[in-house]
This record gives C-alpha cells, structure tokens and sequence, in this order.
C-alpha cells in the first residue's frame, strides 16, 4: 500500500493539480503532508512495536492508513486532502517499520540479505504497478480512485496479518515510550518544512518564514536533549557511535534526497511540459523498477559475501550519472524521442537503485543487535523518508525560485505591460500550468507558453544537478565509513562500536 500510493499520485498530481486548481507549494505540501509524519513518527512506530508487540502495532497502523485513504479520495479541496494526508502518514509511520522489522526477527544473520533482498524486490514489484495505476486513472479522469486502491489490499494484508503472522511477546519490562520526544520531533519537522516551503513566496525574513524556522529548529534541538535525558529515548543517541551505522545513514538520506526530488517533478515535466500522456509518463518508470527487481536479491546476496562497501560506492555513483543525463533534455518532440532522451537516464538510475536499495536496509541492519532490531527498522525507514521530506522541502523550493527566475528572464524581451507582467508573477507559483495573462496578441500569447515551458525546464535541470551531486557525496560517504570485506565472508555483522 505504501510503495503504490507514493508512486501512483506522483503520475496523478499533474491531473489532481488541475482538477483542485492546486498551486506548486500546494503540490509540494500534498507529498509532505504524508511524507512528514510519516518520518518524524517512524522511529516512534518502531519503539512501539517493540513495546507492544510488532504484530499487533503493524495491524494498527494498516487500519489507520486505510481509513485515511478513504478520506484522501473523498476530499472535496486541497485542504482536506492534506489534512488526510497527515493522517495516512500517521498510519504508514506504524505500519512500514514492522514490516522490516518481523522479517529481521524470523531470518538469522547469514540469510538476512537475501531475506530483505526479496522483501524489496516485492515491494518494488508493487511499486512498479503505481505509476502504471496512477497513469491510467489520471488519464481517465479517475485520479481519485489511486487512494481507493488501498482498501482491497488492506483487506488483505489485515487476513494475512491475523492468520498468518504469529502474535510477539511485549518487550520485557515497563513498557516506555517516549512521547514527549516523538511530538518534539513532528513539530520541528513540520516548522522547518513549513518554513522553507514558505521561502520562496516570502523571502527569508517574512516571519512566516522566519517564525516556523526558528521553532522548527528549537523543536528538533530540545529533541536532541530531551533523548540524552529521558529513561527509554525515541532515538538513543549511543546508536550512533558505530562509523558503518553513521556512514550508510548519512548515504541513505543523500541518496534518497536526490531519488525523491527528482521523481516528485519528473512526471510534472513529462506531462505538462513535454506532452506526454499520464499512462506514458507512469510506464517510463517501468525500465527503473524492472532493474531494481532484477538486481535486488542478486545485491543482497552480494552483501551476504563480499560487504556493502562496494555495492554502496558504486550504486550511487551510477545513478548520479543517471540524474546528471536527466538535464540533456530541452523541450523534446515527446513520448517518440523518450528511447534517446530520458531512456539512457531511466537505465542508469535504475542500475544505482538497484546496486543501493537492499545493501543499506542490510547495513543499517546489521549495524544493531537483536534486542535492537525494531530501533534499527525505524532508523532505516525514517532516514529515507526524512530524505523524502527534505527533498521537497529543499529542492521544491530551489525549483520554485528557479522557475520564476527563468521565466522572468524569458519574457524580458516581450514588451509585457507592468500589470502582464504582475499577473504573470502570480501565475508563476502554478509552475508548468501557468498560464499567459489575457488579452495578449496571439503570438506574445505562445511566446509566453513556451517560455513557461522553458523555465520549468531550467528549473528541472537545476533540480537534477543537485540530485547528482548528493548521490556523488553520498558514494564518498559509503566509501569512507564502510570497511571492505574480510576475507571469508560478510564483515562487521552487529558490531556496535567500530
């Protein structure tokens, strides 16, 4: 349910901008909306599945997620529709890390790869099925029906749940939690997002900007003291102390952060800027995810003999490159020059993927023991989605203020009036679906199109350079932090303090 929501209304947002008459900030606050609860309650989510049981805080999160999926297909407008999805975060936050979580406690050490190799290979092959569904229901006006998909599969999980997945012992001893950290957290996640969300609109020292900043960063700070302080923290910071654990989490947010950020605008540059039809702009993802398949259990038993270090240097490496090729691409001739300009970008993003995504999960892993597993999936699973948040809050914004710089720069030489020219201000935080002012002769009218076009374009462009560059830094990290295999199999399995 997770992996085809995410990827079936990222194809969707070009027709759901349309039909809610959302803005770009307003899109942005669509994905974060469930993005952010969801990576600030993860580790929560983990910490109560090891209070109370993983199995039954799995069930729970399911049923929330679902009832919250129902809300997001009924919502009447854009605010709704974020208020859902808040809440469906909230669901995901205790449903995802119990699924890494009983696969960790059911596998030993020396199958543990390939055991999370496969659990990501099904996740993708659910996740390849999204932009396909997303497509075809935007195409047919059904956009909607994306979040309804999830109550068939939730019906199913929950049997499957109940009958097949055997009930866990609580943890032993008080059950704790750390309440005070995890609101501490969502706060701070939230005015830092909010407020670089804001910055582009504002300017920085708006104090709709500077407000949610400043409490946002206090928030996160008073989290930091609080875990060094309380009983059982959300996050004990002695986790940390481990160099592989440090090194694959820093590379896990870098990576994902570009992953995310590209994949958020590169449906809204196939669709409204180059012309593609939904069900295409969802079935170029198709060569990505079919590689991540493929290379994924293979990538895990690489990590059961050799190490992570080499996968996790390379893999980013490779799907830097594969960023990088995504800003060739000007305003192309559409879905017919796909196969020589966005193709090449698919293959190699696809490969890094699929070098990456099952040796850090194992990392992560193995960086904790036993008693610390439910910890270690919240860790693995926050960091990305924090990744996710981070790219839309920082990268949505570089492509806001890019887009409107470009698009100024475009339309300098047209002669637009000074009232054109603030109504097309306005227009511009639509992005791609801006539309030229009224009243213009016909061809000022499709000069200022194209140029719309064309500043969505830079802005993509500029997008994808950083996307690149924090693959490049996060491939320095892994080869930095990560020792290379031993000879005579995996290295470096629950040490805790290298």
């Amino acid at each position: 349910m997770a992996f085809i929501d995410g990827t079936a209304l990222s194809v969707a947002l070009p027709a759901l901008q349309t039909d809610l008459k959302a803005t770009g900030a307003s899109l942005l606050w669509v994905t974060n909306g469930f993005s952010l609860p969801l990576a600030a309650l993860l580790l929560f989510g983990g910490a109560l599945g090891d209070a109370f049981g993983r199995r039954r805080i799995f069930g729970l999160g399911i049923l929330i997620f679902v009832s919250a999926s129902v809300a997001c297909g009924l919502a009447p407008g854009i605010e709704v529709l974020v208020g859902a999805r808040m809440v469906q975060g909230v669901g995901g936050a205790l449903m995802i890390p119990g699924s890494l979580a009983l696969i960790s406690s059911h596998y030993p050490a020396e199958v543990r790869g390939k055991a999370i190799g496969t659990w990501s290979a099904f996740s993708v092959l659910a996740t390849t099925l999204g932009p396909v569904l997303g497509g075809l229901l935007a195409g047919a006006g059904l956009w909607r029906a994306v979040f309804f998909i999830n109550v068939p599969l939730a019906a199913v999980a929950l049997a499957v749940v109940w009958f097949k997945i055997p009930a866990e012992p609580a943890g032993p001893g008080e059950r704790r939690v750390d309440w005070w950290g995890a609101a501490l957290v969502t706060a701070g996640l939230a005015g830092v997002n909010h407020g670089l969300i804001q910055w582009p609109k504002s300017g920085l020292g708006d104090p709709q900007v500077l407000v949610p900043l400043a409490g946002g960063a206090l928030a996160l700070a008073g989290f930091l003291l609080l875990q060094q302080r309380v009983r059982e923290p959300l996050l004990p910071l002695d986790i940390f102390r481990s160099r592989p654990l440090c090194a694959a989490c820093l590379l896990s947010f870098l990576f994902y952060m570009g992953f995310h950020g590209t994949l958020f605008f590169m449906p809204l540059n196939l669709v409204q800027v180059q012309g593609y039809a939904p069900m295409l702009a969802g079935l170029t993802q198709l060569p990505l995810m079919a590689l991540l398949i493929l290379l994924s259990r293979w990538a895990g038993r690489l990590v059961d003999q050799r190490g992570p270090r080499l996968p996790l240097t390379v893999g980013p490496i490779v799907a830097g490159m594969g960023f990088l090729s995504f800003a060739l691409p000007g305003l192309t001739a559409g879905p017919g020059a796909f196969w020589t300009t966005f193709l090449p970008g698919f293959l190699l993003v696809g490969v890094g993927l699929g070098l990456t995504a099952t040796p850090l999960s194992t990392a992560v892993m193995d960086s904790v023991p036993p008693a610390r597993l439910g910890l270690a999936s919240g860790v693995n699973s926050s960091v990305t989605r924090l990744a996710g948040v981070f790219a839309i809050a920082v990268l949505g914004p570089v492509m806001l203020g890019a887009f409107g710089w470009a698009l100024e720069s475009r339309v300098a030489g047209l002669g637009l009036s000074p009232d054109a020219l603030a109504q097309l201000r306005l227009e511009a935080a639509k992005l791609a679906v801006a539309q030229p002012p009224p009243g213009l002769p016909a061809e000022v009218t499709h000069a200022v199109q194209q140029a719309i076009r064309g500043a969505f374009v830079e802005g993509f462009r500029l997008v994808v350079a950083v996307a690149a560059g924090l693959c490049w830094l996060g491939a320095a990290m892994a080869a930095w932090g990560l020792r290379p295999a031993a000879s005579g199999g995996r290295p470096g399995a629950r040490r805790t303090g290298d």
